[in-house]
């Protein structure tokens, strides 16, 4: 943890039972530029929630404003109907760095980036607060598109329901450690390292039914070929905060 935030303090997630990493806290960080680097380095996380006992777990497409975690579906989604009331909810993003072989199987690891946020997730059913909500779940990706589209009709809009969620808890997990032998296991010769694993953007690809001469906006140019994914996210998320 930077030593100059303190847990409690506007700049931290309070320390709870629910958010302390019971095992290698020392991965552990608690304040908010943690946790929201690697929530706005990913595209996907997973919803867990319980309904009538029965515990769900939902990969879905996320963004981050402020505080507070958004999400969206169909308006038929049995996630998105149990959370329109508020539901506690656990919202996880997770990136692997690396895949990391030791000379020993107990010590075989992966680098990673982990986030674990935790708070009341809700519907969002104020019109113009969905509205911008649904907005934002394009542009907050791809900078200033929306005023290049074709507005979503009624019927659009009331087939997609966003949820939003405060975010009371969290904390970010971090092993950057590479290959953790032992030190009596040095000597044996047996391979060991590390094999670095990153999400690369590929060419991209024109619809083949646009318009002749079409060209690609100048802002979506932050995904270029062989770009990381996460870094092109980082710097939209850059462009929507400081819109």
């Amino acid at each position: 943890m930077n030593s100059k935030l303190r847990p409690g303090t506007a700049e931290t997630y309070p320390i709870t039972d629910r958010n302390r990493a019971k095992r290698l806290h020392e991965r552990a960080k608690y304040d908010r530029e943690s946790v929201y680097a690697i929530l706005d380095a990913g595209l996907l996380c997973h919803v867990a929630y319980v309904i009538d006992g029965q515990p769900y777990c939902t990969p879905t497409i996320h963004w981050r404003k402020g505080d507070w975690l958004f999400w969206h579906g169909s308006a038929a989604s049995r996630m998105l109907r149990n959370q329109s009331k508020g539901a506690q909810v656990c919202v996880t993003v997770s990136h692997i760095d690396a895949l990391v072989l030791a000379r020993c199987g107990f010590n075989h690891s992966a680098d990673y980036r982990s986030a674990m946020c935790f708070g009341t997730a809700r519907l969002i059913d104020d019109p113009n607060q969905k509205a911008e909500a649904l907005r934002e779940v394009v542009d907050r990706f791809y900078p200033d598109r929306t005023s290049l589209l074709r507005p979503s009709t009624d019927q659009e809009i009331k087939a997609t329901s966003v949820v939003g969620m405060k975010i009371e808890e969290a904390a970010a997990k971090v092993r950057t450690k590479g290959v953790g032998d032992e030190e009596e296991d040095l000597g044996l010769p047996i391979w060991a390292g590390i094999f670095p694993v990153t999400t690369v953007i590929g060419a991209a690809k024109a619809s083949a039914l646009i318009p002749a001469g079409t060209e690609m906006p100048e802002s979506l140019k932050i995904y270029a070929e062989g770009r990381r994914l996460d870094d092109a996210l980082l710097e939209a998320q850059a462009h929507y905060e400081a819109e």
